[in-house]
């Protein structure tokens, strides 16, 4: 049976989520992919790479697609498995008036999906991400799902070139168009993507000593991630915020500096393969999740670990 992954065109790339998604889709049917945007040869080539049997293409033009989208994808999926959607503004759009059109509930937040007693069972975090529960979906299928970013790892398969299917845009009662688009300049890796990330919080004390974080990163190759307390105080832009209600990040190696560990921190940097945590206090939250835990105070732990960094760099 199918199993449709919703994604929308990010630079001319598919989104990394749908990428993600494509390896879970792979494991319960048939991947097919519901494209939102311009595509070409490139974008289809990786959705092919990632397992994609088939790529139904809608090209919004300048409208906003949240309708257009919804109304076309519920007329494709009447007899799918599952319908598979990232957190992306666009998606959770496109989730919510596809289940209004199909009468589906929503599974939302999940980590996993599978079959279980004859039902889809979606595994997902409560509480701050303290208990992980299972829910069953008892509606027919198809199972629409909202997944939380680096839930899968992005698998490629070798596939091909998939079927590219034309979405002819379908008329809906309210149509709103882009009349100007603003992107916020970004310095540095991506956060969501790095290998290294290295996190501030509000024990650095203030915006200046916030550049400590900056500068450690920059020495690593690193992306700057930061606490909400630090997001909402203005020291740094919301775009580089990690947490519930921020990125999800999953790199390599994790640095927190100055953060105390708030649960809604820990959900978005918790699944790090390796994280560092420096606080002053030994009984801070971070610690129950650091592999190395520098108990001491971060406006002397930084320097120092700067100036180790690029005496080895001039060595």
């Amino acid at each position: 049976m199918k199993v449709w992954v919703f994604c929308e065109e990010r630079h001319g790339a598919p989104s990394p989520t749908a990428l993600e998604l494509l390896t879970k889709a792979r494991e319960l049917g048939e991947p097919s992919v519901f494209y939102v945007g311009e595509g070409g040869d490139g974008a289809f080539t990786a959705l092919g790479a990632h397992g994609a049997v088939e790529v139904h293409r809608l090209d919004p033009g300048d409208r906003l697609p949240a309708a257009e989208a919804a109304a076309a994808l519920a007329d494709r999926v009447g007899d799918a498995r599952a319908v598979l959607f990232g957190m992306g503004n666009l998606d959770r759009d496109v989730a919510g008036r596809l289940a209004a059109r199909l009468d589906r509930p929503v599974a939302a937040n999940a980590l996993d999906l599978f079959v279980e007693d004859g039902a889809h069972a979606v595994a997902t975090e409560i509480l701050g991400g303290t208990l992980r529960v299972v829910k069953r979906i008892a509606a027919d299928d198809p199972a629409i799902v909202v997944f939380r970013p680096k839930a899968f790892p992005a698998e490629e398969t070798g596939g091909g070139m998939p079927e590219v299917v034309e979405v002819p845009l379908p008329e809906t009662d309210a149509v709103m168009r882009v009349l100007e688009r603003h992107e916020e300049p970004r310095e540095g890796p991506d956060l969501e993507a790095a290998e290294v990330v290295v996190s501030g919080g509000r024990g650095l004390g203030d915006a200046e000593r916030f550049r400590l974080v900056e500068e450690l990163a920059d020495l690593l190759g690193g992306a700057v991630g930061a606490t909400r307390a630090v997001v909402d105080a203005g020291w740094v832009p919301y775009a580089l915020q990690v947490g519930q209600t921020g990125k999800t990040v999953k790199p390599k190696v994790y640095i927190a500096a100055g953060i105390s560990g708030a649960m809604q921190h820990l959900v978005g940097m918790k699944d790090s393969s390796i994280i560092v945590a420096i606080n002053k206090d030994p009984d801070a939250p971070i610690f129950s999740v650091a592999d190395l835990g520098i108990v001491g105070d971060v406006h002397q732990v930084l320097p120092k670990l700067i100036e180790a960094l690029r005496s080895r760099g001039e060595g």
